[in-house]
């Protein structure tokens, strides 16, 4: 049970340190949620914004994550 708990707060500190870095660099990262499959649509008045192809990447990336800490806690 150690082992695991271990485990688990190294991995909690790799994502702790992986926000860091998304939150330091998430005003230079200027394409991200503007890539194409991203869905604006303005108009006079009005302005509609859907990132769909960026959560799709983040939804595959964040899978990717969790089943490699998946294979590793076991």
């Amino acid at each position: 049970m150690i082992d695991t708990l271990g485990r688990f707060l190294i991995i909690l500190g790799l994502i702790f340190i992986g926000l860091g870095v998304i939150f330091i660099l998430g005003g230079k990262i200027s394409w991200f949620g503007r890539i194409p499959g991203d869905i604006l649509i303005e108009k006079k008045n009005f302005t509609f914004y859907f990132p769909l192809a960026t959560c799709l990447l983040l939804s595959l990336l964040l899978t990717l994550i969790l089943l490699f800490v998946n294979r590793f806690i076991k």
